[in-house]
């Protein structure tokens, strides 16, 4: 069963509307009253069905996904619907060990925060993720990696017209790479700094990355690795 808020009702209709999934309906209620305290609509699903069932009839702007849930676990939702939906993927999970955020992350996950968490910086993170979708760049130059393009401003990566289909994460590294291209880009300044875990996650990302526009991922021509310092974009250009 998918519920709506009743109290969205002195929301505006273009604020942010957000999908709330997670089996333990304590923790559905108060995120989702938390979220609608600060600007968000929210609707809530207890499992991947009610999920799939609100999908189905409704846009959303961001999706908050429980990994551990009965049935279709919040792993294997997001990875059968990262595809088909253009909203960003937000895990939610009690597990927090590395190899679990980086599970997430190869799946195409755009963040990933763990139980228990503060309230203030889910918020913010989601406040940051939405931003990036928002935010456009001062150049509305395309560069061309090889047969793709890809333009700064919308955070567009196309092949012969054809709409190749990023995260909000990895569209936020192919920026920063576009905008430094043909300049290495430390690591730490792609992970934050946060440490080794933050580390491996850039790993990943740059591994998909890759898959999505070289030839060859494992002999990349474009995103290459600059070893010991971190990585730098070649264009056509």
């Amino acid at each position: 069963m998918t519920t709506s808020m009743s109290g969205q009702n002195d929301l505006p209709d273009n604020a942010p509307h957000i999908l709330v999934v997670d089996d333990d309906e304590r923790i559905r209620d108060l995120l989702a009253k938390y979220l609608m305290g600060n600007g968000y609509r929210v609707t809530k699903a207890r499992d991947a069905i009610a999920a799939r069932a609100a999908l189905s009839g409704l846009e959303f702007d961001l999706l908050i996904l429980d990994v551990m849930m009965p049935g279709e676990t919040g792993f294997e939702l997001a990875q059968s619907i990262k595809d088909e939906i253009n909203a960003p993927i937000f895990m939610l999970t009690a597990l927090g060990e590395p190899e679990q955020r980086v599970k997430g992350l190869e799946i195409g996950v755009d963040d990933y925060i763990s139980k228990p968490f503060e309230p203030k910086e889910l918020l913010i993170r989601i406040g940051n993720i939405l931003r990036r979708i928002e935010k456009s760049s001062t150049s509305n130059d395309d560069i061309n990696i090889g047969e793709f393009q890809f333009n700064i401003a919308r955070g567009d990566l196309k092949s012969n017209s054809e709409t190749i289909k990023l995260t909000e994460r990895e569209r936020e590294l192919l920026r920063i790479f576009a905008k430094r291209r043909g300049e290495t880009v430390a690591r730490h300044e792609l992970s934050g700094g946060d440490g080794d875990s933050s580390d491996r996650a850039v790993d990943v990302q740059i591994n998909r990355l890759r898959r999505k526009i070289e030839k060859d991922p494992g002999n990349p021509v474009y995103l290459q690795t600059i070893r010991g310092k971190g990585y730098i974009l070649h264009t056509d250009e």
